[in-house]
């Protein structure tokens, strides 16, 4: 039995994807804690956020020692105003909770945003549908899987 979320398992059977999901006793709810459950670089954990683009949901995987930059995902889009979502709208969106969000496997068809420094890692680790749970995969597969489109929206350096 795996420990991923039923959903996402389902999710991953259908897509014929086998990967170690790993569960943790400590909530790896962060990146920060992910990467250091997993003993990874903060930039080889993938977050998956949630952002409306004039109301619409969208999904943006971003590397985890990064943060988007709502305008160019604006620009990218061709959106007006794009905000993050609030709890409620994640769950109702994706089926999962914050924290635990997978790149996939979600309850509703999403357009998706992979920023492209995720490409820059050969294995990247996101969560498997619960605050406690992750998987590796390698970046394209990920991004394929996710139906995501790569764009440059992470903020600059500071």
């Amino acid at each position: 039995v795996s420990p991923a979320h039923p959903r996402f398992a389902e999710a991953l059977a259908e897509l014929g994807i086998q990967v170690e999901v790993r569960r943790f006793p400590d909530a790896t709810r962060t990146a920060v804690e992910a990467a250091a459950a997993v003993g990874c670089e903060l930039s080889e954990i993938v977050k998956s956020l949630v952002f409306t683009a004039d109301s619409v949901p969208v999904l943006v995987l971003m590397d985890g020692a990064s943060r988007v930059d709502v305008e160019l995902v604006r620009r990218e889009l061709g959106a007006q105003k794009v905000a993050r979502a609030n709890a409620d709208l994640v769950r109702e969106t994706t089926g999962y909770a914050i924290g635990g969000v997978p790149p996939f496997g979600h309850a509703t068809k999403t357009r998706v945003l992979a920023d492209r420094r995720l490409l820059d890692h050969a294995v990247v680790w996101a969560a498997a549908g619960t605050p406690h749970t992750v998987f590796p995969l390698d970046p394209k597969t990920l991004i394929a899987h996710a139906g995501a489109t790569v764009a440059d929206v992470r903020e600059p350096a500071k």
